[in-house]
């Protein structure tokens, strides 16, 4: 890792829940939550609290040197809304497969 750079993983005691148009698309008790540095706190929930059947994969991937190679998905009128890491670094390996998505309602 970068120097001064930090990723830690840990399970969040918070109801993580993701809604874009009125439409609930994930709802979580179980979500990982992700602090890196110079970065949002990102959850990632997995794939049986996400409505995968609302979301079409996309082409799009991303490189991110600290946790590999992200692919993404889409709504109809979302490009690229959610994203996981099929095969991550090491260091973020609880990560694996779960979603996580830029907008999510936490209590």
């Amino acid at each position: 890792m970068t120097k001064g750079h930090r990723i830690t993983v840990e399970p969040s005691d918070r109801h993580v829940r993701v809604v874009h148009g009125g439409q609930v698309l994930a709802e979580s008790d179980r979500a990982l939550v992700l602090h890196e540095t110079g970065c949002p706190a990102r959850y990632y929930l997995p794939p049986e609290d996400v409505r995968l059947d609302l979301l079409t994969p996309s082409e799009t991937r991303t490189h991110c040197p600290f946790k590999g190679d992200a692919s993404y998905w889409s709504l109809p009128d979302a490009a690229d809304l959610v994203w996981a890491y099929p095969e991550p670094k090491t260091a973020v390996a609880e990560i694996r497969d779960h979603l996580c998505f830029y907008e999510v309602e936490v209590g």
